[in-house]
């Protein structure tokens, strides 16, 4: 944030992908003492509200931060959790490799130059055996067990919220730090749910040892919103997201290249098929996302309500979300308007 002559700069947050933003966070809060610079965006000024947009186009730009004060740290000291040596190599596992967020999570390892010892990747049964090129070499896909992920140091967790609840306690139990990347562990309140830009404190004193990953759009926009709501206190916030077939992995962009495809070769009028999307999404706009709720938002657009609440720690903060899936392969957008509590 950057405070001239009485008005606020947004903060924007930027990344690839979003679903990895927190992931990505996660990893260097586990065993690094770096961060994410959030960049700087301009923005609607008024004395007590102020909209501004979040687009994730790019990787982020990264910048030290205060280094943590002890060499090691544990997630739960309540309960012993594994220790994390800084800077020391890790015994790394991800779970849903071959999945569009799972490579984007090899990605971030590598470019990142993260400290990895051993990197395991799990796949399903018709993946086990390839080779996957990484920087440490090519590495076959496993076919998963909780023996194995279990004596790994960081496990992430990228298949499906059923997985993750039969399979991320069992993990965390034989001794791993499991980071979850779906809705499963969310919204229990013995999880954490984190962006550690934000509530680092409570994975480190969460009652359990796994560690739940906020859902995109949230992430991207806390990135924004946190720094405002230090300096001003958020009253109210209205969120629009425009999401891309991204956001339903890697079939969702197949459908949308494919769908394309069909439209622009075939005769004037044709549609595309849709499996994944609630309708067609070649060059049309689609208002749902996830089911509809008795209150009439979607499912998605509660998440981002339910998730600003947790991890701000404001149960009662109105939040209202429209969610908006968009006919392009990769990057989310955002508009926001908040109202503050003290004048901007």
């Amino acid at each position: 944030k950057e405070i001239v002559g009485g008005t606020t700069e947004g903060v924007v947050a930027h990344t690839m992908q979003a679903s990895k933003l927190c992931f990505l966070g996660l990893v260097l809060f586990l065993a690094t003492a770096h961060g994410f610079s959030p960049m700087v965006s301009h923005g609607l000024r008024s004395k007590s509200a102020l909209s501004f947009s979040t687009v994730n186009r790019g990787l982020p730009t990264f910048g030290k931060i205060r280094p943590l004060t002890s060499k090691t740290f544990s997630i739960a000291d309540s309960l012993r959790m594994v220790s994390l040596p800084a800077n020391t190599p890790l015994k790394i596992g991800i779970c849903g490799a071959t999945g569009a967020v799972g490579k984007e999570i090899v990605g971030v390892l590598e470019k990142r130059n993260f400290p990895v010892k051993e990197l395991h990747l799990f796949g399903s049964e018709r993946s086990a055996g390839k080779k996957v090129p990484t920087k440490w070499g090519d590495i076959a896909i496993e076919d998963f067990s909780v023996e194995k992920a279990s004596k790994l140091d960081v496990v992430f967790v990228s298949v499906s919220g059923d997985f993750s609840k039969q399979f991320c306690d069992a993990m965390a139990a034989g001794g791993a730090v499991v980071i979850d990347n779906s809705s499963a562990f969310r919204y229990e309140s013995d999880v954490c749910l984190c962006v550690p830009e934000i509530n680092a404190d409570a994975a480190r004193k969460a009652k359990r040892k796994v560690i739940a990953n906020p859902n995109c759009t949230t992430a991207i926009g806390l990135m924004a919103l946190y720094p405002l709501h230090k300096q001003f206190g958020i009253k109210k916030v209205f969120m629009s997201t425009y999401q891309a077939a991204s956001g339903a992995g890697a079939e969702g962009m197949a459908e949308l290249f494919n769908g394309v495809k069909e439209v622009v070769n075939g005769p004037e009028g044709t549609v595309a098929k849709n499996q994944i999307f609630a309708h067609p999404l070649p060059f049309n706009l689609i208002p749902h996302i996830d089911v509809f709720q008795d209150n009439l938002y979607t499912k998605e657009e509660m998440k981002v309500t339910w998730e600003c609440r947790k991890i701000l720690g404001l149960p009662d903060l109105p939040v209202s979300c429209t969610a908006v899936r968009i006919p392009t392969l990769r990057a989310h957008a955002e508009a926001i308007t908040i109202e503050t509590e003290r004048p901007v």
